[in-house]
């Protein structure tokens, strides 16, 4: 065996590893995102279904204090595709309820329903998918939470995957 051979020989378990990393990706669905919990109609969007849906644009400041325009689809109209409680409704008891967006990655962000409600808040927060007329890049995308007006971007949930709606106890 040559020196080459053995410095750019793959170790066996290599392939595995590569196999299994891409069957992980695969199985994060990613590019989708489930709707579940308090609502009346749980729901699976695929890429396409997201794009399809009307548009708005925030500006929101990055970490570095650098000011952005991302373009997504309201939080608000996402839950109400999925039979959360809006609107009129959003009073009495469902006030009580919640959201939690959580990322691929693990980490979660909470959201007072009232919050993301048009009758309660001035402000749109949005599942972003471009920011500057571009996709959102790696790492980022392909979704992410923007809170325009907030201090830090600490509740901006990158690469989300799921929404749930809760009832607070």
């Amino acid at each position: 065996m040559t020196r080459f051979n053995l410095l750019f020989r793959p170790a066996p378990w290599a392939l595995f590893v590569l196999i299994g990393a891409f069957c992980l990706a695969a199985g994060t669905g990613f590019g989708q995102i489930t709707i579940s919990g308090e609502v009346t109609k749980p729901l699976t969007l695929q890429a396409a279904d997201l794009k399809a849906l009307p548009h708005t644009e925030v500006t929101g400041k990055d970490r570095d204090g650098k000011e952005h325009k991302y373009a997504g689809v309201p939080l608000a109209d996402l839950l109400k595709l999925a039979g959360a409680t809006m609107g009129g409704e959003l009073r009495g008891e469902n006030l009580m309820k919640y959201v939690v967006v959580k990322a691929i990655d693990g980490y979660e962000t909470l959201y007072a329903l009232p919050e993301l409600d048009a009758d309660f808040a001035t402000r749109t927060i949005i599942l972003a998918d471009s920011v500057d007329g571009s996709p959102l890049p790696s790492g980022v995308g392909p979704y992410r939470i923007v809170v325009p007006g907030e201090k830090k971007p600490a509740r901006w949930v990158r690469e989300v995957k799921s929404i749930e709606v809760r009832f607070a106890k």
